[in-house]
């Protein structure tokens, strides 16, 4: 006697078909994993600091100046994370949180955040950010270079001491830093 063998025809196998289509382009969508081989390099200025080809009428002093409050170095937690944080009270009184020297990977939905959360070493810090209070500044411009993110006028920055880059697809953190008053 030989040997029956079945093979998927007809709508069944178009149905397969279909699934493993949308599922394969379902997670393209999720995970996005162009974006790792993808960089996106962001040079802004510091707000307030005005480039000028002519010479100031008087040097600018500290008081009327852009001044740091605090600042910190990222560390690593889901990807590698490297640059400055600083948090800056502009001459009008407003804050931005600036981020100078910038170098992670680029991902899906990255956004900065200003947090209240302790900036823990590793695997521990990837998911403290969102256990408290936090402000998102907006998606992160670029995963490279200098730029800078404009607190909201209500919110006191003084409540807040770290910087987070955060993965809002995955809820992790990829770097942070501890913000320490200058």
């Amino acid at each position: 006697m030989g040997q029956v063998r079945k093979t998927l025809t007809g709508p069944l196998a178009i149905a397969v078909l279909v699934a493993a289509v949308g599922g394969v382009g379902f997670g393209l969508y999720w995970f996005q994993p162009w974006k790792l081989w993808q960089d996106e390099t962001v040079q802004e200025a510091l707000p307030g600091v005005v480039q000028s080809s002519a010479p100031p009428a008087a040097a600018p002093t500290p008081a009327t100046g852009p001044r740091t409050l605090a600042s910190g170095e990222l560390i690593s937690h889901e990807h590698a994370t490297s640059g400055t944080v600083k948090l800056v009270r502009l001459a009008d009184g407003s804050h931005v949180v600036r981020l100078e020297n910038l170098d992670t990977s680029n991902g899906p939905d990255l956004r900065v955040w200003l947090t209240d959360a302790p900036v823990k070493q590793g695997k521990a810090g990837w998911q403290v950010f969102d256990d408290g209070k936090y402000v998102s500044l907006g998606k992160l411009k670029g995963n490279k270079g200098s730029q800078n993110y404009v607190l909201p006028t209500d919110v006191d920055p003084s409540g807040y001491g770290s910087v987070s880059i955060w993965c809002d697809r995955f809820d992790v953190s990829f770097g942070a830093a501890e913000l320490a008053r200058v």
